[in-house]
């Protein structure tokens, strides 16, 4: 957490404000160590949130009580402090879909200008991928090696599809920085992600995707999942390709 200063000016500070930025970045810091950095950096850029120092000036009795239910929330909402690192890691795994089940289904906003559904790759073998945020390190590396590795999944028969809570907008240049051929779902709020079970709930902040991967076959069920892609997000889209080869072989 970021030093609080016990200058002379501490006592001006609202403690119902600065409470309330102290869980956050207590909220930011555990989702940082659950999921690795690239959660927190997606999760303070949909904030707005900088490293800058708190400022105990010019606050009034209306902002802290504006922050007093702010904070009131934030904890009503199971974001805070004893919840927090737990809470986060439950939530993403807690209500994975069974394999050879039918994968849930799905609408979403694209970066291809259009909704695209289960339906619409159904067929076909798709490679549904979770990740935190647009332009952050880990997930810049990932949907690069998912390209690089494009042909050798759609030579196998499969689609691949990514999904986070960024924008269609912000998906749109992504894909157009990085040269990606795939789409890239906008599931805002996190439903989808939810049902798949990587959802991440921080409390008023919102809900992002945890890194993972679907298998889903031809005929809409889920074959299989990738839960530990963070460690090994360098070479998770080689995972992909052999677990595709050893499946469309079966």
């Amino acid at each position: 957490l970021q030093h609080i200063s016990t200058s002379r000016h501490f006592s001006s500070v609202c403690p119902a404000r600065l409470l309330a930025a102290m869980y956050v970045k207590i909220a930011l810091l555990a989702l940082a160590a659950a999921t690795g950095a690239d959660a927190f950096a997606a999760t303070s850029g949909h904030m707005g949130l900088r490293s800058t120092s708190m400022q105990a000036n010019n606050m009034s009795p209306a902002s802290c009580d504006s922050a007093a239910v702010s904070r009131r929330s934030f904890f009503s909402k199971g974001a805070a402090a004893g919840v927090v690192t737990t809470g986060l890691v439950q939530s993403a795994f807690a209500a994975t879909p069974t394999i050879d089940a039918p994968a849930p289904d799905f609408e979403l906003p694209s970066n291809r200008d259009k909704n695209i559904g289960l339906k619409d790759l159904k067929g076909k073998w798709t490679v549904l991928y979770f990740y935190p945020g647009d332009f952050t390190s880990g997930c810049t590396i990932e949907a690069q090696n998912f390209e690089k590795n494009s042909k050798q999944i759609r030579d196998l028969g499969a689609e691949i599809v990514g999904v986070s809570v960024d924008s269609a907008e912000k998906h749109l240049d992504f894909a157009k920085k990085y040269g990606l051929s795939f789409p890239l779902l906008s599931d805002k709020g996190g439903k989808v992600s939810e049902s798949y079970g990587t959802a991440l709930k921080l409390g008023p902040i919102g809900t992002f995707s945890n890194r993972q991967t679907y298998l889903i076959d031809p005929s809409g069920n889920l074959k299989y999942v990738f839960t530990d892609v963070q460690s090994k997000i360098k070479v998770h889209a080689e995972e992909v390709v052999a677990k595709l080869s050893e499946l469309t072989k079966a």
